[in-house]
């Protein structure tokens, strides 16, 4: 997880009374994950971040499974995803599990007239197309073409968009996301062998107070339900926060590849691990250096996961085809590989420009009707001669 961080004013210790210019009490709020057991941040607010003042019916958000079992590749194209102006309409699940949902949007406008909060998962948004800055009770973040933005879950925040143009690749982790174990030490430091580093990790800035009163919409999500809470006080009125909970970027431009004189298998790229999956970053690296090697990936089988590509950019010499924004799905239970003579025309390559995002999860995905509607026919047999 993030490493140790404050902004803004705070108290000597905590729990303890804090005061505003006017003799009133800040508001402390502890904000943690897994109960009181694991991370965690205190933020410090003008006013009680409690007082609803009115609320909306709630609505179905749900996705659609339209196919709970399968046994098939597949492949869809992501960019087939329709623009929406609004940031919750543009927002499509296109592979659900009880673990984490796979979600693709194309928001054309900045988010406006009210806040959002995912209350059931932390979401990992990749970046893929636009720039902008996701505004939070704990400052700002600036974001940009290949950033992950990792934001724990009931974080209350707006997103602005600096264009019309946005392509997104969203998990939403019903668990907590962290660093992967092997790359953190016991006091929860990157380790040196670690593709990345705390260097690389952006936290919030600019933590603007804002103490005004009035009605604020915060929509927030759980357990499928769209909820309409108005609240009677700004939700960005904190004046200091510390902790290891909270927002941060990441770029996968920052991530350092692990190379090896044979082909390295794609733990190697692992970046985020969660309950039940992973994710894994693949960027331009050097390949394999033994005189013999072979730098295309071998045929394996997905005995224990499914494995979800998203394509990002670059060329990719495993597979034909491939456009940018195609996501594969490679379901466990039959191998895949390289598409028929990708291995022999990989021989003797010294490096590759590839970029993409893979989920592997240990429990089977179900496909959406807005799967359906994006796939591609007929990539099952696109491994024959």
């Amino acid at each position: 997880m993030p490493h140790y961080h404050t902004l803004g004013s705070i108290p000597h210790k905590r729990h303890t009374q804090f005061r505003q210019p006017d003799g009133t009490l800040y508001s402390e709020q502890l904000f943690s994950t897994e109960g009181f057991s694991n991370d965690y941040s205190l933020l410090y607010h003008c006013n009680p971040p409690t007082q609803i003042i009115r609320t909306e019916a709630q609505i179905s958000v749900a996705p659609v499974v339209a196919e709970e079992k399968m046994l098939q590749h597949r492949s869809f194209n992501g960019f087939r995803i329709a623009p929406a102006k609004d940031w919750l309409e543009s927002r499509k699940a296109v592979l659900v599990n009880n673990d984490c949902h796979i979600v693709l949007a194309a928001p054309q406008e900045s988010m406006k007239g009210y806040f959002y909060k995912n209350t059931d998962a932390d979401e990992m948004i990749f970046v893929h197309e636009g720039s902008g800055v996701l505004h939070t009770m704990y400052g700002d973040l600036d974001f940009g073409y290949g950033d992950y933005l990792v934001i724990p879950r009931g974080t209350i925040y707006q997103i602005s968009f600096a264009g019309a143009d946005n392509r997104l690749f969203i998990v939403e982790s019903f668990s907590p996301i962290r660093f992967p174990k092997r790359y953190v030490s016991k006091n929860g430091q990157l380790l040196e062998h670690a593709p990345f580093c705390e260097r690389d990790i952006r936290v919030p800035k600019d933590l603007k107070t804002i103490n005004e009163k009035g009605d604020f919409l915060i929509r927030a999500k759980k357990k499928g339900m769209l909820y309409g809470l108005h609240y009677g006080h700004h939700p960005f009125d904190v004046v200091g926060w510390d902790g290891c909970c909270y927002p941060y970027a990441f770029s996968i431009h920052d991530f350092e590849p692990i190379t090896g004189r044979v082909h390295q298998p794609p733990p190697v790229h692992q970046t985020f691990e969660a309950n039940n999956f992973v994710v894994c970053s693949f960027c331009p690296r050097l390949f394999d250096y033994h005189p013999d090697a072979i730098p295309a990936p071998y045929n394996h089988s997905n005995i224990d996961s499914d494995e979800v590509l998203y394509y990002v950019d670059g060329d990719f010499m495993s597979r034909k085809h491939v456009t940018r924004g195609m996501i594969t799905l490679h379901p466990a239970g039959i191998p895949h590989g390289p598409h028929p003579g990708a291995v022999e025309k990989s021989i003797g390559a010294k490096e590759t420009k590839e970029l993409a995002v893979m989920v592997d999860t240990f429990h089977p995905l179900q496909l959406t009707t807005a799967a359906l509607e994006i796939e591609d026919k007929g990539y099952v047999m696109s491994w024959a001669e």
